[in-house]
């Protein structure tokens, strides 16, 4: 009987180790899609936009006074708590705006944060969050609505400038968002930053956290500094001052966006092509490529 015991004892301690193993082989999207709610943990937000996890997320109500969470069927309306004080907060000063009653929200974070398994790589610790250029007239959509109409471009159909679509009221969302000291930069086209940067006739240097992204013309996207109370979260490098050269990032490097960005690119060699095939992306990657909190996220209740 003895033996018995402790052949089981010993079959337990070779089994864990497998079982760990196992786990960190698996595609982390696959778990972190699963999660339908937040672990029971502090608030913390763990490694970095684009490798990380968040614990003790607050869900972002699916429908607020000034706002409306879209897209409801992925379930990324998770965040940090500044996250939502941000949408909240944003969010009223919009509806005072002419023409606009709040923001329609996209995408924040997973339940838990991670990988998503399609759209972006980052918005994995709580702190992205995606606001449509949208003007909001109806903030009691149906969720069958929030599924099927879509933002507005701003961008005009040559990529060189911006569309009727654009207004005065985007630039003063935009100044505002940028002016929160929650806020570490904003991505958003190129077209719009040099729309402002020439229109801009007061103190310009909220201007450096507009930072020019393509596929950025339907919706801003707005990124949080790491909390002061996350320890876990890895800071945004460089900084927006080294980024921009302590200036405002409305110079040469703007107009690349418009000039040598839009020119015809080569075909790709067969190295070049290789080399993008076996680029990983965090659809690639496995909880042993997270930082090891992420697993304790997963498992916790």
């Amino acid at each position: 009987m003895l033996n018995i015991f402790v052949l089981i004892i010993f079959c337990s301690f070779c089994i864990e180790p497998i079982k760990a193993e196992q786990f960190n082989h698996v595609k982390a999207y696959e778990l972190f899609r699963k999660q339908k709610l937040p672990s029971t943990q502090k608030l913390n937000s763990i490694g970095s936009y684009s490798n990380g996890c968040l614990a003790g997320g607050i869900e972002l109500p699916e429908t607020g006074n000034t706002w409306q969470v879209m897209r409801l069927s992925r379930n990324r309306n998770w965040g940090h708590q500044n996250t939502l004080n941000f949408v909240r907060d944003l969010s009223l000063f919009v509806s005072s705006l002419n023409g606009w009653t709040g923001l329609y929200i996209g995408d924040i974070s997973q339940a838990r944060g991670g990988p998503f398994e399609t759209g972006h790589i980052s918005h994995q610790i709580g702190l992205d969050v995606d606001i449509w250029m949208l003007p909001t007239k109806n903030l009691n959509l149906s969720v069958k609505a929030r599924e099927t109409i879509s933002s507005i471009s701003i961008k005009s159909p040559d990529n060189k400038t911006v569309n009727e679509n654009w207004s005065t009221q985007h630039i003063k969302i935009l100044k505002k968002a940028a002016e929160n000291p929650l806020v570490d930069r904003i991505f958003v086209t190129a077209v719009a930053k040099i729309n402002m940067c020439e229109n801009e006739k007061g103190d310009k240097s909220w201007l450096k956290k507009i930072r020019p992204w393509y596929g950025h013309d339907t919706h801003f996207h707005v990124r949080l500094k790491c909390p002061e109370n996350s320890i876990d979260c890895i800071k945004q490098i460089p900084t927006v001052n080294e980024l921009s050269d302590d200036r405002y990032g409305c110079d040469e490097t703007l107009n690349w966006w418009v000039t040598e960005f839009l020119e015809p690119k080569k075909p790709l060699t067969k190295k070049e092509k290789e080399a993008l095939k076996s680029k990983r992306t965090p659809k690639d990657y496995t909880m042993a490529d997270l930082p090891l909190k992420c697993g304790v996220v997963i498992n916790s209740p």
